[in-house]
């Protein structure tokens, strides 16, 4: 299952948003687009699920919206703020102390 992280802290409107990652004091800005992707993600939906509420959503084809809500999860699980995995996300060698 896709999870934000649990050092994450999201801020999402349907204007867009942000995510504050607290181990690095970063904030990651989202699109209104991608806040909404990252919503439906968010309320447990499958990524499949997910997609197809975001294609309802937008008026996108289901192969639009099912890359859209790909590339939304995949860039947040590359910056290290979301996983698949039971992991908490955290990396050792982020810490600067």
């Amino acid at each position: 299952m896709w999870r934000l992280c649990e050092s994450t802290h999201p801020v999402l409107t349907d204007e867009g948003g942000a995510i504050l990652d607290e181990r690095t004091g970063r904030w990651t800005h989202l699109t209104p687009t991608a806040s909404a992707a990252l919503m439906l993600l968010l309320a447990g939906a499958s990524r499949e699920e997910a997609a197809g509420q975001y294609a309802l959503r937008y008026g996108l084809s289901d192969e639009q919206a099912a890359d859209d809500v790909r590339t939304v999860a995949d860039a947040l699980s590359a910056q290290g703020l979301a996983t698949t995995t039971d992991a908490s996300c955290r990396r050792w060698w982020g810490w600067r102390r």
